[in-house]
């Protein structure tokens, strides 16, 4: 197994920088025994009664904040929580911030760079509570959009863009974006036509748009991230088992997150960090189904749906998709996965 086995050509006119409007009126590629084009609407169609959607429920906060350190201006983006009010974040200039030293925040937020890392990582220790944190991000932050949109600059329109009809629990620095797709009006219709839902969260930390580097993936180091599969969600998983139902996880976020809760081959509530990394050869334990967008080449998550449903079988979808113009990563389009007739 190489890395180059992943790669692929994307042209850059297919990166969207924009979603589709209405959410649901992007394309899906539903990716079996063969290839089909539909779009997200027809969902209700493509599932059946008894089925169980897995959603992720994390909320993006709005992690970029601009401050000054005396005269000069400092640039941070949030991207992993270490402790009550006290965040890893990627800083511009992280070279010029010592320890101790105090950074002022737009919002009226201050904080302490408590620690430093490599590559521009420091640990700012904000002088207030969670909620005052929230709540002031919620004023002065800015939607921490990946590089590949407009160079990761939002604006007012991704703070609803870039962000789930269903997100409740705050935590996130990137969207779980399959979900990206989903409205009320396409939420409802799933449940008139028998589909259930059930909830995980699993806060994505920016480490999910991390290339990898080395040359066997095997070698690559993957990010963790904190997650929660509550009981009510382990019971839906099994009864929708029992009723010979498909547990169709709604992005590689969930699906990640229920793999890592049946570690040991059953799926258990869990609540904690995971840095699961699923390669070619990994046995699968509770997903049926992958709802995921188009993923960047080389990347874990390219590896991750090769592995869920054939790395064979994913070029020749990825080559379809480019050829019919299909657009590309966090507000890109879509595609369903399906791998029964590999079990």
């Amino acid at each position: 197994m190489r890395t180059a086995d992943f790669d692929f050509h994307l042209p850059e006119a297919l990166i969207a920088q924009r979603p589709a409007q209405p959410r649901d009126a992007a394309r899906l590629l539903v990716v079996g025994r063969v290839l089909e084009d539909r779009i997200v609407r027809d969902l209700p169609a493509l599932l059946q009664p008894g089925d169980l959607l897995v959603f992720n429920d994390t909320k993006v906060i709005p992690a970029r904040l601009a401050g000054r350190r005396g005269e000069a201006r400092v640039e941070a983006t949030l991207h992993k929580q270490a402790g009550p009010a006290r965040w890893w974040a990627f800083a511009r200039p992280a070279k010029k911030l010592r320890l101790g030293e105090r950074v002022d925040f737009d919002g009226g937020l201050s904080a302490e760079v408590a620690d430093k890392r490599d590559g521009g990582e420091v640990l700012l220790a904000f002088a207030c509570d969670d909620a005052t944190l929230l709540a002031a991000l919620e004023r002065a932050g800015a939607m921490p959009l990946p590089p590949y949109i407009r160079q990761g600059r939002g604006d007012a329109a991704d703070r609803g863009d870039y962000q789930t009809v269903y997100a409740r629990e705050p935590g996130a620095v990137a969207a779980p974006t399959a979900g990206l797709h989903f409205t009320p009006a396409l939420l409802e219709a799933l449940a008139a036509r028998g589909v259930e839902s059930a909830w995980v969260t699993l806060h994505v930390g920016a480490g999910t748009f991390l290339p990898v580097k080395s040359e066997d993936p095997r070698e690559h180091h993957m990010h963790v991230e904190w997650g929660l599969v509550p009981e009510a969600t382990v019971a839906a998983v099994a009864a929708c088992k029992a009723r010979g139902g498909r547990v169709v996880a709604v992005g590689t976020t969930a699906l990640r997150l229920l793999e890592s809760a049946a570690a040991d081959g059953t799926l258990r509530p869990f609540r904690g960090e995971t840095g699961i990394y699923i390669l070619p050869g990994y046995r699968f334990r509770v997903v049926e189904r992958l709802m995921t967008n188009f993923h960047l080449p080389r990347s874990t998550l390219f590896m991750l749906v090769a592995a869920f449903a054939g790395l064979g079988r994913m070029q020749a979808a990825y080559a379809h998709a480019i050829e019919a113009g299909y657009r590309f990563y966090s507000y890109g389009d879509s595609s369903l996965l399906t791998r029964e007739d590999l079990l």
